[in-house]
């Protein structure tokens, strides 16, 4: 690993421990989907979350019937994406990969790098890409404060890392490009940023 890697690991890691924003610097080729308020028009919703912009954030706290997601416009196939996002305890959420029908959300259809500390099987809870890689012990919790999530979708090659941490890593060739989708499935739920980098 490069000197510059582990440095950024480090720091990253080290602002998470102290429960603070992972903050990233503007670098070359980043696409910002969400950012505070703004970007919600790159997003189709899928379910009646009710999703709201307010204080520098995008959240939902609720839904009418099951879960909602915010479904990007735009597919994507190999890239890098950070996400900020804050949960409550008791929420279920994720970060969906290369859905194959932007208009049926599923952890089936899509890779889904978990957000749901309260799953009563914790391999895949949060940290884990449902089905696909579990994550270990000790099980990453993301509730009651700011967390960064980075993921890598690179051909076959999968990659969840939670506030400087590699929770999970696996090779799958099921689906290989798709919208992204942000889950509201219970509790309170928020995302301040989100950006993308092709490869």
């Amino acid at each position: 690993m490069k000197q510059s890697s582990r440095s950024f690991l480090l720091v990253t890691g080290l602002l998470a421990a102290l429960g603070g924003p992972v903050v990233f610097s503007a670098d070359a080729g980043w696409i910002t989907l969400l950012e505070g308020t703004s970007g919600m028009d790159n997003f189709n919703r899928v379910g009646s979350a009710n999703w709201a912009g307010y204080d520098g954030m995008v959240g939902a706290t609720s839904s009418a019937d099951g879960p909602g997601y915010l479904v990007t416009k735009e597919s994507y196939d190999n890239f890098e994406l950070r996400v900020e996002f804050w949960v409550s305890d008791d929420a279920n959420s994720g970060i969906y990969l290369r859905c194959q029908d932007p208009d049926v959300i599923t952890d089936r259809s899509c890779y889904e790098a978990n957000v749901f500390d309260q799953r009563p099987d914790l391999s895949f809870g949060t940290g884990g890409i449902v089905h696909i890689a579990p994550v270990s012990e000790p099980y990453p919790k993301a509730g009651g404060k700011w967390n960064t999530y980075e993921i890598t979708a690179d051909g076959a090659q999968l990659k969840a890392v939670l506030n400087g941490v590699t929770t999970a890593e696996a090779e799958d060739s099921q689906f290989a490009s798709g919208p992204i989708a942000l889950q509201w499935g219970r509790g309170t739920v928020r995302f301040r940023s989100v950006q993308i980098r092709p490869l």
